[in-house]
């Protein structure tokens, strides 16, 4: 599985991406809104730091006016991938990215049915938000199982990008189910790696190396 740093703090994208564990990171609106950044000044220095995809979200709701702005959008990296809402006009406008070799990145998916629909635009990756639909009292999991049912099913090319990703267990359950990628909060990608056992080990051997009066160094 890919992880995907869902932010747009730079001194955090710097910090995951020394640790050679970050394949890529995602934005949207109010992440930008949050950094109080200029947008396409963030986008184009987080292009520049990460090797991998970065998203870059268009803000027009018609067809035409996404494609001037991914016009803007991808030029500020090679590693740029424009992220677009479902809708008909976001499926029309990825559907035209994708056949000129573009990544695309389809948003803001609830469904199933709108992620065969992103599949049949061609879409690089589908982003289904499984903690917003739990916040509603729905399974976000079982979307991500549907959707890998249905993409192996027909043989889809576009990757599930788990996103709305709010703890690890998440992450666990999209892994199993063989999620592509996981978008989360910086946070959530650092807490992957912790466990109080793992601190308890840790504190006794260093103690016990302590107590031996040697050095490495």
């Amino acid at each position: 599985m890919k992880f995907f740093a869902d932010t747009a703090e730079i001194a955090d994208i710097r910090d995951l991406a020394d640790t050679g564990l970050l394949d890529g990171v995602t934005t949207n609106p109010s992440l930008i809104h949050k950094s109080g950044r200029n947008f396409l000044e963030v986008i184009r220095e987080i292009a520049a730091i990460v090797d991998g995809p970065v998203s870059a979200e268009v803000v027009a709701t018609h067809h035409a006016d996404m494609m001037r702005e991914a016009e803007v959008l991808k030029k500020l990296g090679d590693n740029i991938c424009i992220k677009l809402p479902l809708t008909l006009d976001g499926l029309k406008t990825c559907k035209a990215l994708t056949a000129q070799g573009i990544q695309t990145n389809v948003t803001l998916c609830f469904s199933a049915n709108q992620a065969l629909l992103a599949a049949k635009a061609g879409a690089t990756y589908i982003s289904p938000f499984v903690g917003r639909l739990d916040d509603m009292g729905q399974d976000g999991i079982e979307l991500i199982d549907d959707i890998r049912t249905i993409y192996d099913n027909y043989d889809f090319k576009t990757q599930i990008l788990v996103a709305s990703v709010r703890h690890p267990i998440h992450v666990l359950q999209a892994a199993k189910i063989g999620a592509d990628v996981a978008t989360m909060p910086p946070a959530v990608i650092k807490a992957l790696a912790n466990h109080a056992l793992t601190d308890k080990g840790l504190a006794t051997f260093l103690s016990d190396w302590q107590k031996t009066g040697q050095s490495i160094l």
